[in-house]
């Protein structure tokens, strides 16, 4: 990822740097490489945030 600096605007540059790389999701797959998780703690993770997806649907539809 290469992000040019023009006229010495390095605080420009840096913005431009700070969206790209949470565009490209970098730092969530960074993370994710950080430590080994057993395939039941992965599972365990997907059933916990499917929990939660589910319980904000049921709330946004109940306050509709």
């Amino acid at each position: 990822m290469k992000v040019m600096v023009r006229g010495n605007n390095v605080d420009g540059a840096l913005k431009v740097l700070k969206r790209k790389v949470k565009e490209s999701n970098l730092l969530v797959a960074v993370r994710e490489k950080d430590f080994y998780d057993k395939p039941c703690q992965k599972r365990k993770k997907a059933k916990k945030s499917a929990i939660l997806r589910e319980r904000k649907r049921q709330e946004q539809a109940k306050n509709d």
